[in-house]
């Protein structure tokens, strides 16, 4: 069957985090790419413009609780992509994180993703195709000194989908994770606001700078693509060489 290689024409795709950064480049990828989208965010009035922008639904879901992940499976519908992206803790050492942040970081970073995923894999299996896709970052392998929480919540998401795609690989369903390096976004200028640091913190990628959400988007379009479906269980830097 002849048809254009890399299209998501026909295909239904929850992004959460979606409303900024690269939750929403990976939607807006995804929309050019034909995929039908819903994007779903904490902040209403946010996630309503930037839905609205790119011709998506949208949903305010915090899918740190159970509740949030239910309205926002509820308002996506039939689901072939799930992208689970949420943003990081704030940073910290890693003898001064507080009970209170580890729990959350559990429930925003770590559980959220599972129960996404729980949510979505019955039809996905039933169909017999499916895509789960977690952004994570480069600190699984590289932990930053000052970012414990997310360093170790990213790990646990990796390991997960790796071992869930031992289970349901067989049934069309690839599981794969998103680990961004440095990339230009409002979490980047908020953790390094200096602009001389910033600037020298560029000049340690071997590509000279910070990366921009659309390449990591294009990232998590790829593996949503057919074109991608004999790759499961895998961890994709997109880090600008910054992990070599």
């Amino acid at each position: 069957m002849n048809r254009t290689p890399f299209r998501l024409d026909g295909k239904r795709a929850l992004i959460t985090g979606g409303s900024r950064g690269i939750g929403f480049a990976a939607a807006e990828l995804m929309r050019e790419l034909g995929a039908e989208v819903t994007l779903a965010a904490r902040t209403e009035s946010e996630v309503q413009v930037a839905a609205q922008s790119i011709g998506a639904a949208w949903v305010a879901a915090d899918v740190s609780i159970l509740q949030g992940v239910q309205a926002a499976l509820n308002a996506a519908g039939q689901v072939d992509i799930l992208v689970a992206n949420a943003g990081g803790p704030p940073p910290a050492l890693p003898s001064e994180v507080t009970e209170d942040a580890w729990d959350k970081g559990y429930q925003t970073n770590f559980l959220s993703a599972v129960r996404l995923a729980d949510g979505v894999l019955p039809g996905m299996r039933e169909r017999g195709w499916g895509r789960i896709i977690a952004v994570t970052s480069m600190t699984v392998g590289h932990p930053a000194l000052n970012l414990p929480v997310s360093n170790a919540m990213r790990a646990a998401v990796t390991n997960h989908l790796r071992t869930l795609s031992l289970e349901v690989s067989a049934d069309g369903v690839t599981c794969n994770t998103v680990a961004p390096g440095y990339t230009a976004t409002q979490r980047l200028k908020n953790l390094h606001s200096d602009p001389e640091q910033a600037a020298a913190l560029a000049r340690t990628i071997p590509l000279q700078r910070f990366g921009e959400p659309r390449e990591v988007g294009a990232a998590i379009a790829f593996l949503a693509s057919d074109e991608a479906g004999y790759i499961t269980g895998q961890e994709i830097l997109v880090d600008g060489g910054y992990s070599i």
